[in-house]
């Protein structure tokens, strides 16, 4: 039976409705002078500037930020170097068992990995003393160690589907391997890169089950403080604070996505250059 264009199209407005409305409710909700969430008395921008002068929120934002820049960094190094290894080293002795425990986390409920990763600092305390408290260092290492695993996926899907006969001609003219790396293939998988640090940023900064299963007294993330709000009933502040979180967001995307049009761009104009140029 053959759906008619009416019908997808309605389908797909009542999608994006029923994602995007409470998103602009909210929105609309952080600029209400009451401070009942869901009561409206008025507009005022009052909750931004009590939001921004509040040291709490402030001080888990910037812990939040430090977190995630930290993890995103480093786990792009390692999935990049775990994408390129499953790519182009196809045979080596360990290779399912390695291709395992890089998708094992894809699938594996978060609760099952914070107490995992729970037990083993615990553990790791008692075997050696660090770490002697659960905190920054802790929540850490855990968010590098399932964000690495998605921008592994990214960077093998990217580097899969990359023609090595570039890195082959390369190679012809001389470059060595590293040089090979650093010159040609880094640049040509550069927009997957952006993408999974991107990817693990974002993942970083927005969980909360494994920061709370790893953290510990003083180093309250922003997911979870807002988590805690929450739970004694939603206040504007709180929709100042997610408003201005979209905003930021919003943008970060808009750029990412022209860097790597940009980059795309190049790289299509690159090999256009080449192919003439071995045509003539």
């Amino acid at each position: 039976m053959k759906r008619s264009p009416t019908f997808l199209i309605t389908m797909l407005c009542f999608g994006f409705a029923f994602f995007y409305i409470p998103i602009l409710s909210m929105i609309f909700y952080s600029f209400n002078e009451s401070r009942l969430a869901t009561v409206w008395g008025g507009f005022s921008t009052k909750w931004y500037s009590s939001l921004l002068s509040n040291r709490q929120v402030m001080g888990a934002l910037w812990l939040s930020l430090k977190i995630a820049l930290i993890s995103a960094t480093v786990a792009t190094l390692l999935g990049t170097m775990a994408g390129i290894a499953l790519a182009r080293f196809r045979k080596f002795r360990g290779r399912p068992l390695f291709s395992g425990l890089v998708t094992g986390p894809l699938i594996m409920p978060e609760v099952i990995t914070g107490i995992s990763l729970l037990m083993f600092f615990i553990m790791l305390g008692q075997w050696t003393g660090w770490p002697g408290s659960r905190g920054f260092t802790t929540v850490t290492l855990a968010h590098i160690t399932f964000s690495m695993v998605f921008v592994t996926t990214v960077v093998h899907s990217r580097m899969r589907s990359m023609d090595r006969a570039i890195e082959e001609a390369a190679m012809d003219l001389g470059a060595r391997p590293w040089q090979v790396l650093r010159d040609v293939t880094l640049p040509v998988i550069s927009p997957a890169l952006l993408s999974g640090w991107l990817l693990a940023f974002t993942i970083s900064l927005d969980d909360v089950v494994i920061t709370s299963f790893t953290t510990g007294p003083g180093s309250t993330t922003l997911p979870l403080l807002i988590w805690s709000k929450v739970k004694l009933g939603v206040t504007p502040d709180i929709n100042a604070l997610a408003t201005l979180i979209i905003l930021v967001v919003g943008i970060c995307v808009v750029i990412a996505g022209w860097l790597m049009s940009r980059a795309e761009k190049r790289r299509l104009r690159g090999e256009r250059l080449a192919r003439r140029e071995e045509a003539g």
